[in-house]
C-alpha cells in the first residue's frame, strides 16, 4: 500500500496565493469588460461608427457613408453591413471599393495657390499640379477642397476630412468665397449694377452677394466680388457676359481662411480654432448642442 505523501506547508500556501491571484484577475477582467461594455469611450476597446469610420478614412460625409453602408456597398470583416449605427474597433477590416479603409489622423492645411498650377490629383497630361505643392505636408492623402483654374491664385484648402469638405462645398451652406479680379479695362457703373441685378448664363442665373470696385486701388479694373457659388469658371463667365476679360485672379477669402502672412506657392496647417470654427459651418442645432 502506498503511503499519502505530506505536501510541505510552504507548497501549500505557495498554491494558496497562486489561486488567490487567478481568483483576483478573474474579477478584475470581469469589471474591465463590463466597463468597456457601459463606456464605449473607455482606452481598451473604443468603439465608433462605421459612418464616422468612412468620413475619417476621407472618402464622403457620414451622411453619404449612411447610404453606402445602406446599399451594401462596405464590407465589415468579410460580411457586407446594412445596418445604420454598426459599430468598429481598432483592428477590424472594413473594405470599400475594393480597398481596405484607415481611418487616418485629419489634416487641414491651407495652400496660397501660385499660377499656372491646375487643380486636381493627377493630370494624365504631366502638367504642374497643386499636389506638386503639397505632397511632402504629411503622410495622409489629402484633397483640395473645391477647385481654382489654372491661372487662379490664392486661398486652397486641402483635408482628408471627406464631410467637412461635402459641408464647404455644398451650395446650401453658403460658403463664402472672396476674389480680387483685375480685368482688361475699367468696370463702368451700368455693367457694375447688371452684375448686381444679376446676369442670365448658360446654365442659369447668377447673382454675388457683393461687388463693388476695390477701394485702395484708383484703377477701376480692380474689383473686388464675393460669392458662394460653386460653378466653374463663375467669376471669369460673369465678367466675359458684360463684356471684359478677366487678366488676373486672386482668390483672397474662403470660408473665413485668408493667405495673411503666407507667400504665394506655400502652404501652413491650420490651428485648431480654425478647424472648429470650418466645423461649425452647416451644423445643426443637434450637433451643437451634443457639444
Amino acid at each position: 500500500m502506498m503511503k499519502r505523501v505530506n505536501k510541505s506547508k510552504p507548497e501549500e500556501a505557495s498554491k494558496r496565493k497562486a489561486r488567490k491571484i487567478y481568483k483576483e484577475s478573474r474579477k478584475s477582467t470581469k469589471k474591465v469588460v463590463k466597463k468597456d461594455s457601459d463606456n464605449e469611450g473607455d482606452d481598451k476597446i473604443k468603439l465608433i461608427r462605421l459612418n464616422k469610420f468612412i468620413a475619417d478614412a476621407g472618402i464622403c460625409s457620414r451622411r453619404e457613408a449612411d447610404k453606402l453602408i445602406e446599399s451594401g456597398k462596405v464590407r465589415l470583416n468579410g460580411k457586407t453591413v446594412t445596418e445604420l449605427g454598426t459599430k468598429v474597433k481598432a483592428g477590424d477590416l472594413v473594405i470599400y471599393n475594393g480597398e481596405r479603409l484607415k481611418s487616418e489622423k485629419l489634416r487641414y492645411l491651407l495652400l496660397n495657390k501660385p499660377k499656372g498650377f491646375i487643380t486636381t490629383a493627377d493630370d494624365p497630361q504631366n502638367r504642374r499640379t497643386v499636389m506638386n505643392l503639397v505632397e511632402k505636408a504629411c503622410d495622409e492623402r489629402i484633397y483640395s477642397v473645391g477647385r481654382l483654374d489654372r491661372n487662379t491664385t490664392g486661398v486652397l484648402l486641402f483635408t482628408n476630412d471627406g464631410e467637412l469638405t461635402t459641408r464647404l462645398t455644398h451650395p446650401s451652406h453658403g460658403v463664402k468665397k472672396l476674389y480680387h479680379v483685375v480685368l482688361d479695362k475699367p468696370l463702368s457703373k451700368n455693367d457694375l449694377l447688371k452684375i448686381i441685378d444679376g446676369v442670365e448664363l448658360e446654365d442659369g442665373e447668377i447673382k454675388p452677394d457683393s461687388i463693388n470696385w476695390v477701394t485702395d486701388e484708383a484703377d477701376k479694373r480692380h474689383v473686388g466680388i464675393e460669392l458662394h457659388s460653386g460653378k466653374n469658371r463663375i467669376v471669369r463667365r460673369i465678367f466675359e457676359h458684360v463684356g471684359y476679360e478677366v487678366v488676373r485672379l486672386d482668390r483672397v477669402i474662403f470660408a473665413g481662411l485668408t493667405k495673411k502672412d503666407l507667400p504665394r506657392g506655400r502652404w501652413r496647417f491650420l490651428e485648431e480654432k480654425e478647424v472648429n470654427i470650418l466645423k461649425m459651418i452647416g451644423e445643426k442645432p443637434e450637433e451643437k448642442k451634443r457639444k
